[in-house]
């Protein structure tokens, strides 16, 4: 064991824990005030309630011994055997703290689907659908692409930080949301204005900070690798601010703050994938792109007509789909020697592998995530009541207000 990549790797969990609550902030000053508290009790609540479903099997069905390279086998049950000295996944940091890390990321991962069905969804069926969600679709796919001998990962798919795993994953499963439950009263006949900006940028630079823990943290070891993610980041996500902001510029004749807290997530999010495998000015581009990419997708979405309620799918899909591509472009061996060329740098079957593990995600989030939704509403209903969607679900939801003024 190193003490050098444990400490940095403990460092690197508590940030990518503190980008849930970062979530809640941002999420929260998006929605009306009388929804800011009940939006930010998804976030909250995915702490504990996926904290349990990782040690009592969750851990064990994404990382665990391979089952047909699908999903892992329940021999971890109750983190049997994961313990403080190195695992198969890293020969110099704790198995346990491993463990820990990826559950940062599992905790995450449904609180971001959670901004889709804002203001309109029970908080019971909040916590059938975070648990199912969580079993049947998330650690499937996480199996894929990182665990050993999941099929994506032998077909040579590069997911550095999680741009399959967590962001395509759950946009796929906020835009299935979105449409089965309906728009929120009201939505495209009156304006729906986020209620507390500061909030909400608070948020985005929280999750900014955690990000680095996310992306840098992957490399599991304080290595050149992970300066490598740290930088990338920084440079993707400040792109994306500039790229964002310049377009809702020209298109709408006023730069603003929304714009900027939002390019910077969409930056963020794009470059997951890649960060640990492509350089910086190819960072750059990724993020430029990303920016404007994402700004226009928001703009499309009232032409499709689905009330997702605070972009999951413009920013997480849109970006993430963006990243996992651009991984297929511009990832070099030059950068990185443990992962592959992309398109750019002389292998255009990367950009193919890239493709394929999107678009499998893709299918299986959309399909199982849909199966999910259809058992939570047939049991205990999705969509809190016409009258409780109008009082705001603080108080109908949660008994509590955001604001006593």
């Amino acid at each position: 064991m190193d003490t050098g990549d444990t400490s940095f790797m403990l460092v690197a969990t508590a940030l990518v824990m503190f980008m849930t609550p970062g979530l809640a902030l941002f999420y929260g000053g998006l929605v009306r005030n009388k929804n800011v508290l009940s939006t930010i009790m998804h976030s909250m609540c995915c702490l504990g309630l996926v904290s349990l479903i990782w040690l009592v099997y969750g851990y064990s069905l994404a990382f665990g011994p391979d089952v047909g390279g699908f999903i892992g086998n329940l021999s971890w049950f109750g983190l049997n055997g994961v313990g403080l000295d190195p695992g198969p996944y890293s020969d110099t940091i704790p198995d346990l703290l491993f463990c820990a890390f990826q559950l940062m990321f599992a905790i995450i991962t449904p609180a971001l689907i959670s901004g889709a069905y804002a203001e309109r969804m029970k908080f019971t069926a909040f916590l059938l659908f975070t648990l199912l969600w969580s079993t049947f679709v998330y650690m499937p796919i996480c199996h894929w692409v990182w665990g050993q001998g999941g099929w994506l990962g032998k077909l040579g798919a590069l997911d550095f930080a999680g741009g399959t795993v967590i962001h395509i994953n759950s946009a796929c499963a906020a835009l299935v949301a979105a449409i089965m439950i309906g728009k929120r009263k009201g939505w495209g006949q009156e304006a729906f204005h986020p209620h507390n900006l500061p909030m909400t940028v608070l948020g985005a630079g929280i999750l900014w900070f955690g990000w680095f823990g996310f992306n840098a943290g992957s490399a599991l070891g304080a290595s050149k690798v992970a300066t490598l993610a740290f930088f990338t980041t920084q440079i993707a996500t400040g792109c994306a601010l500039l790229s964002w902001v310049v377009a809702e510029w020209l298109i709408q004749g006023k730069p603003t703050t929304l714009g900027a807290a939002s390019g910077a997530v969409a930056g963020l999010v794009a470059i997951t994938p890649a960060a640990g495998f492509v350089g910086p000015v190819s960072a750059v581009i990724i993020g430029l792109v990303a920016g404007a990419l994402c700004y226009s997708a928001i703009m499309l979405k009232t032409r499709f007509g689905y009330d997702d309620a605070l972009d999951v799918v413009a920013v997480h899909g849109v970006g993430g789909l963006w990243g996992a591509l651009a991984t297929g472009l511009f990832a070099s061996v030059a950068w990185n020697p443990g992962g592959a060329n992309g398109l750019f740098f002389g292998n255009p079957q990367q950009f193919f592998i890239q493709a394929i593990g999107a678009g499998s995600a893709i299918v299986y989030s959309l399909v199982v995530s849909f199966v999910i939704l259809k058992i939570v509403d047939v049991t205990i209903g999705l969509r809190v009541e016409r009258d409780d969607e109008v009082q705001g679900l603080d108080i109908t939801q949660h008994s509590e207000i955001g604001y006593n003024i």
